[in-house]
C-alpha cells in the first residue's frame, strides 16, 4: 500500500533509460526527485502551472546571514508543505558553505505512507554584491567614475572642474 502511495514517474532531470525509452524513478528516489523540482523551480516559470515553485530564487541577490536563512527556511518549509503531500517536512536548515557564493538547505523530512525519515541537502546559489567579496573594488561610493564621458550628474559632458 505505501509503495502506490509513493508512486513512480520521470527521472529528474529528464534521462534516457538504457533500453532508449524514458528514464523512470520509483519510491524514495521518486520523492528525492520531486522535491529537488520544486526547489529548483521558480514561480511564474512553469505557464499553465504559475504557482508551483518556490520563491527562493528571489533571493538570490539577497546578502547571506541570518535574515535570508530565515526567509529561505520559510519558503522551503511552506512550499514543499504544498506541493509534495507524500511527505511530512521535520525541520529546514540553512547553513552557509565555506564558498561565499553557496547556501546549503537540509530538508530533514518523513515519507508519510512509511514514516521513513529522510534527509535532502539542496545547494543554492547566491551572487554576492561587489562590497562584500572586494572592498577595493570601484563604484560610486569607492573612487571615480572612470569610462563614461559624463560628469559627476550623468546629464552631459563634464565640465573642467569635474574632471
Amino acid at each position: 500500500m505505501a509503495g502506490q502511495f509513493v508512486g513512480s514517474g520521470w527521472s529528474f532531470p529528464m534521462r534516457i533509460s538504457p533500453t532508449g525509452g524514458i528514464a523512470l524513478v520509483s519510491g524514495e528516489r521518486e520523492i528525492e526527485e520531486a522535491i529537488r523540482l520544486v526547489l529548483a523551480t521558480a514561480p511564474g516559470e512553469r505557464p499553465m502551472r504559475p504557482e508551483f515553485g518556490c520563491a527562493i530564487h528571489d533571493l538570490v541577490f539577497a546578502p547571506v546571514n541570518e535574515a535570508t536563512a530565515g526567509r529561505i527556511q520559510h519558503e522551503v518549509f511552506t512550499t514543499l508543505d504544498r506541493w509534495e503531500p507524500r511527505i511530512e517536512v521535520r525541520e529546514v536548515e540553512v547553513t552557509a558553505g565555506d564558498d561565499q557564493g553557496v547556501l546549503y538547505i537540509d530538508v530533514r523530512y518523513v515519507i508519510r505512507g512509511t514514516n521513513n525519515p529522510r534527509n535532502l541537502v539542496f545547494p543554492f546559489y547566491v551572487i554576492p554584491s561587489h562590497d562584500d567579496s572586494d572592498p577595493s573594488s570601484s563604484g560610486p561610493d569607492h573612487g571615480p567614475d572612470h569610462g563614461t564621458g559624463t560628469g559627476g550628474d550623468g546629464g552631459g559632458p563634464a565640465t573642467e572642474s569635474e574632471r
